[in-house]
C-alpha cells in the first residue's frame, strides 16, 4: 500500500464508473482533458481535477511540470482585468501557454462589468483559450479592497452584471463561445454567508460549474474546511460543484466527493512542492493503487528542472528570485532541510542552489509527516475582511474605478 496518513487509512480507490468526467460543454465526450474537436467549448475533464489558479504559482513553468504527471485540467494563475484591458506588459507575459498545453485556462478578476467582458473577449479571441474561470473567492487585502475576489459576491446584482459580462465576452450564445465558470469562498465572514447568491447567479447566467473554497474569506486557511457547506452547495445546485479545501492526499479528493456527492475537486496548497500529487490522483480516480512519492534524490531533481524552466521563461534573476520559495515547499519535512532552507532563500543562481541541496541526504523516503503540511499560506485568520468603503451599503456600483478611489 502507498504512504498515506491515518485519516486516509481505509479509503479504497475508485469503483469503476463511479465517478463522471467533469465537462465543459453539453457535446463533451468522455475521456482525457481535450477538445473533441467541435470547438473550445467542448471539453471534457478526466480525472475530475483541476489544478487551481494561484498567483505567482501557476505560471507555464509549473503547468508544465503538473500536466505531464496527469490528465486534468491546469489553471494559469489569475490576471486583474484591468491590465489585460490596458495591455500591461508583465499580465500579457502570464496569458503565455506552452506548445502542449492542448487546454488553455486562465482565470480572470475584478469587478468593473466593461472591464471584465472586455477582458474575456480578449482572452478568447487574442490568446485564445479554451476556458475562462472568474475569481470571486481571492481574501487577500490588496483584492477585496477594490472590491474583487470574495468581496464581489457580497453585491449581489453587480456580481451577476460581471458574470454575464464574461460570458458574453466570452462568445455569449455563439457556437465557438468559451465556456465560462467561477471560484467562491462561502461568505465574507460567518455572519456573511454569500455562496447562496453566488450560485444563483451562476446558474440564471449560465456558468459551466461552480468552485467552492469551503472557507470564508475572514478564516483566510485557518482551520479546516467545512466539507458540510460544500453538500449543501451541491444539494442546491443545478450545475456541477467543484469542491476546494484541504485536499493534501489523492485520498482526500476521494473522500470529499463520496462526503459532498460534488463533481470534481480543486487542488491548491496540497500539489506546491509535490506535482507528482496529479500521478497519484490520476491512479485513484482509475482504480488504481498509486506509487510512493518520491525520494528525495527524485524531488531535488524535480526541483533543478523546475528551477531550469523557470528561468527560461523568466530569465536568470527574476526566474532564480522565483525559485526561492519553491525550494522550501520542495525540501519540507526531509531531514536536514531546515538548516539549508534559510540559506536557498538568498540563491542568486542555480549553481547557488545546488551547493546547498548537495548537502542533503538524497537517499531518504519522503516523509509521513509531510504529507499534510502547508507549504504556503500560512494558518491564521483576518478579524476583518477589507472592502471599499460603503461596499455594503449600496447595491449599484458606478464601477471599479469608483471603488478604488475610494479605497484609496
Amino acid at each position: 500500500m502507498a504512504l498515506r496518513s491515518e485519516v486516509n487509512a481505509d479509503v479504497p480507490v475508485a469503483a469503476a464508473g463511479e465517478f463522471a468526467p467533469l465537462r465543459l460543454g453539453a457535446t463533451a465526450a468522455t475521456g482525457s482533458t481535450g477538445s473533441t474537436g467541435a470547438g473550445p467549448a467542448t471539453l471534457s475533464v478526466w480525472p475530475p481535477v483541476v489544478l487551481a489558479p494561484m498567483a505567482g504559482v501557476t505560471n507555464p513553468p509549473f503547468r508544465a511540470l503538473c500536466r505531464r504527471q496527469g490528465a486534468g485540467l491546469y489553471v494559469a494563475e489569475m490576471l486583474h482585468a484591468r491590465g489585460l484591458c490596458e495591455q500591461n506588459a508583465r499580465t500579457l507575459k502570464l496569458t503565455a501557454f506552452g506548445r502542449d498545453e492542448a487546454v488553455r485556462s486562465i482565470q480572470v478578476f475584478g469587478c468593473e462589468p466593461q472591464e471584465m467582458h472586455d477582458a474575456a473577449r480578449y482572452l478568447a479571441t487574442e490568446v485564445g483559450v479554451h476556458h475562462i474561470d472568474i475569481n470571486m473567492g481571492c481574501p487577500v487585502r490588496k483584492v477585496t479592497a477594490r472590491g474583487g475576489g470574495s468581496a464581489l459576491p457580497a453585491r449581489p446584482e453587480l456580481m451577476a452584471k460581471v458574470m454575464a459580462a464574461v460570458v458574453k465576452g466570452a462568445g455569449g450564445d455563439t457556437a465557438d463561445a468559451v465556456p465560462v465558470t467561477v471560484k467562491i469562498r462561502l461568505g465574507l465572514d460567518d455572519d456573511r454567508t454569500t455562496w447562496p447568491d453566488a450560485l444563483a447567479a451562476a446558474q440564471g447566467e449560465g456558468l459551466a460549474w461552480i468552485a467552492v473554497h469551503a472557507r470564508t474569506a475572514a478564516a483566510l486557511y485557518s482551520g479546516s474546511a467545512r466539507w458540510d457547506a460544500i453538500a449543501q452547495v451541491k444539494e442546491r445546485a443545478t450545475i456541477p460543484v467543484l469542491g476546494n479545501g484541504d485536499l493534501w492526499e489523492a485520498w482526500d479528493a476521494l473522500r470529499m466527493m463520496r462526503q459532498t456527492g460534488c463533481d470534481g475537486v480543486v487542488i491548491g496548497r496540497g500539489c506546491l512542492g509535490r506535482p507528482w500529487l496529479f500521478a497519484e490522483l490520476a491512479a485513484v480516480f482509475d482504480g488504481r493503487e498509486p506509487a510512493d512519492p518520491p525520494r528525495l534524490e527524485q524531488v531535488l531533481a524535480i526541483l533543478r528542472e523546475h528551477g531550469a524552466l523557470l528561468v527560461d521563461f523568466f530569465g536568470e534573476r527574476k526566474g532564480v528570485l522565483e525559485l526561492r520559495k519553491w525550494c522550501a515547499w520542495y525540501t519540507k519535512g526531509f531531514d536536514g532541510s531546515a538548516r539549508v532552507r534559510e540559506a536557498l532563500q538568498r540563491i542568486e543562481t542555480l549553481a547557488g542552489m545546488d551547493e546547498w541541496l548537495a548537502q542533503l541526504d538524497g537517499s531518504q523516503a519522503f516523509p509521513a509527516g509531510a504529507l499534510r503540511v502547508s507549504r504556503a499560506k500560512r494558518g491564521g485568520s483576518q478579524d476583518q475582511v477589507s472592502l471599499p468603503p460603503g461596499w455594503l451599503a449600496a447595491e449599484e456600483c458606478e464601477g471599479v474605478e469608483s471603488c478604488e478611489s475610494a479605497a484609496g
